[in-house]
């Protein structure tokens, strides 16, 4: 029998230009987290590296295989005897990067992976311009990943602007979801928050969603405020702006109760969209 009720973390970050650097401050936190009664611990976006010059980025990443920071949470998963989900990290593939998200099982052993299916390609009115696309390449498959307590659907940052992706993952069998980021401080302010709301209420799902903060060593600013958020939209844990770790209890049998009582899933019909166009106005005959 699958249990269902589980403790997850939340391991939020500050990730700068170093990798090994970053990949020491992520086993400590997980390591932290484990420490605290954690079953499930989840790290954010670039957890690797956050670096936005590209020259610099390509010589500071290598393919999956070698990956520091995938290697040293593969041994903590093991050791401790947990689950990880790693947010991303950056691993080249071919002449650009893949922005690629992990969860490893309690044995060390990497149970699903995920490519961040959209990139974040926009120029915002303080004057930062943000080009994914330019050096990474997006993915095409939307994961859900099986862990001790039900079923995992992943995701990556900007994707939770992209409502039919949790439905479908929603839809698939995700009793809960998760969009560990690293989300600039001006549209943090004014989205993260409601977007994250936004999607467990419409799914019925919990979404947990670690997040980098602060001022990095890169220029950049991000949010913070990793989330742990039920079914019904109650944020049951928050962080502030620093690193560290947060931890909610969690009840996968809630989802279920959360679908029964709002069943938009089942409810769901399909349509099609007309365009109505309006008749010409009639001129008045003349006398």
């Amino acid at each position: 029998m699958t249990a269902t009720r589980f403790t997850a973390a939340c391991v939020q970050m500050r990730s700068g230009r170093d990798a090994l650097e970053n990949r020491d401050a992520a086993v400590a936190l997980v390591r932290e987290a484990a420490d605290k009664g954690a079953d499930f611990v989840q790290t954010p976006e670039m957890t690797s590296l956050v670096e936005r010059d590209r020259t610099s980025l390509f010589d500071k990443v290598g393919p999956e295989e070698t990956d520091p920071t995938l290697s040293a949470l593969r041994e903590v998963a093991h050791e401790r005897g947990i689950v990880v989900q790693i947010g991303s990290v950056a691993v080249k593939e071919g002449d650009k990067i893949a922005n690629r998200a992990f969860l490893i099982g309690q044995d060390g052993g990497i149970i699903a992976s995920y490519d961040k299916v959209h990139l974040f390609d926009v120029d915002l009115p303080n004057g930062e311009s943000w080009r994914e696309s330019a050096t990474y390449t997006g993915g095409n498959k939307a994961v859900l990943a099986e862990t001790p307590w039900g079923m995992l659907g992943m995701s990556i940052c900007y994707d939770v602007r992209f409502a039919a992706l949790y439905r479908a993952l929603a839809e698939a069998g995700a009793s809960f979801l998760s969009a560990p980021a690293c989300f600039t401080k001006q549209t943090g302010e004014a989205h993260w928050h409601v977007l994250h709301r936004a999607r467990a209420i419409e799914t019925g799902s919990f979404m947990i969603s670690a997040a980098q903060g602060g001022l990095h060593a890169d220029g950049r600013e991000t949010f913070g405020h990793s989330l742990i958020v039920d079914p019904w939209g109650r944020i049951l844990a928050e962080a502030g702006t620093e690193p560290g770790v947060i931890l909610a209890e969690i009840d996968t049998g809630l989802v279920a109760d959360a679908r029964g009582r709002i069943p938009t899933l089942k409810n769901a019909r399909p349509f099609t969209v007309e365009t109505a166009s309006a008749a010409p106005a009639k001129r008045a005959a003349s006398a």
